[in-house]
């Protein structure tokens, strides 16, 4: 099964746990915008994250999918006015969390520290119905659904700079290329 970021894992893959969920019914602008409230958030914030826009107590703030979506004061954290509860979104990508949870426990990482370094969400193909209308027409009922996958990792330990290292700065585009080779 190819994944569409796994370029990120693959310099070194058993720091990374992944999931995905394919042919999930649940609109695909819901989920993306789901899927960009929780990127990058230590997974156990996530989880409160979600639990309270289950329960209405936090919004996912909407922004590029963002057409006839209603104004919200709870969206004002997130410095935006638009937002939403997308209940069925939020249950899909806690299973799938928890399912990249559970990888990550299998390959002994420490599930405390894990971080979602990266979500994707694709449009799966249209599910078609149809629906019936005045004067004997018929129009189409058509499903969006989604291909989600997640990346979770434990954040490796930040390095402290060489300060005998340090270019000096100089104002020209030629001066710079020569200090960065004579470093």
């Amino acid at each position: 099964v190819r994944y569409a970021s796994a370029h990120i894992a693959a310099a070194n893959p058993e720091k990374f746990a992944k999931a995905r969920g394919e042919y999930v019914r649940t609109h695909f602008k819901n989920m993306r915008e789901v899927a960009a409230a929780v990127s990058g958030m230590p997974l156990s914030k996530a989880y409160t994250y979600l639990g309270d826009v289950q329960e209405h107590k936090q919004i996912i703030p909407f922004r590029r999918f963002a057409g006839g979506i209603g104004r919200a004061s709870q969206a004002k954290q997130f410095k935006t006015t638009k937002g939403r509860w997308p209940v069925k979104s939020v249950q899909f990508l806690l299973r799938l969390l928890k399912n990249a949870e559970s990888n990550a426990d299998s390959k002994d990482l420490a599930v405390d520290e894990l971080v979602i370094k990266n979500i994707v969400v694709n449009q799966a193909p249209k599910t078609r119905r149809r629906t019936y209308r005045a004067h004997g027409r018929i129009n189409p009922y058509q499903g969006h659904p989604c291909h989600i996958e997640i990346f979770l990792s434990v954040p490796s330990a930040e390095v402290a700079r060489a300060k005998d290292l340090d270019v000096t700065a100089s104002s020209s585009k030629k001066g710079k290329k020569v200090a960065a080779i004579e470093a």
